[in-house]
């Protein structure tokens, strides 16, 4: 098979897959009460680490289909890896970092790293923020990666959990 058919099938392959997320977030988005919207609140860590994931597996499959369509010793192909590589770290980055925040106290957090920036963001459950609450973070976030300035955005998201 040609490359590009290959690259033509798994690009219809991450369509349809987009497209399935689509329906499913329209359907679960249309709450038939109040107590699913209530429902909705309680689970927005659970919903955004959902989301994430799949975005980032679309991207995944689209970093596949270029890894599968070119040599391995193409430009391509080493770009493709060495992002995959990258997106890997960096999700394990994020997930040591969540688990840290969780340990100072907070009962759940999310944090995204900004793939083409420098930003970090962290939502953490919590009504609202205090100063040392603050410090502690930025000093999870300076101890996991070393950044001591940056764009860092810090979130209260309160979601009874």
């Amino acid at each position: 098979m040609s490359n590009t058919k290959k690259i033509a099938i798994m690009s219809t392959l991450v369509l349809l897959l987009a497209v399935t997320a689509v329906f499913n977030f329209v359907l679960a988005g249309t709450p038939a009460d109040a107590a699913t919207d209530a429902a909705a609140q309680d689970d927005y860590f659970t919903s955004y680490r959902t989301e994430r994931l799949t975005t980032r597996n679309e991207e995944f499959l689209q970093l596949d289909s270029v890894i599968a369509a070119y040599a391995s010793d193409s430009e391509e192909y080493k770009e493709a890896v060495a992002e995959k590589q990258r997106m890997v770290e960096v999700m394990e980055t994020e997930l040591v970092i969540e688990t840290m925040i969780k340990t100072i106290g907070f009962s759940d957090a999310a944090v995204a790293i900004g793939a083409e920036s420098e930003n970090i963001n962290i939502f953490v459950n919590s009504g609202e923020l205090s100063a040392e609450n603050v410090t502690q973070i930025f000093s999870v976030i300076e101890d996991e990666l070393g950044i001591r300035n940056g764009n860092i955005v810090i979130m209260p998201i309160y979601a009874e959990s």
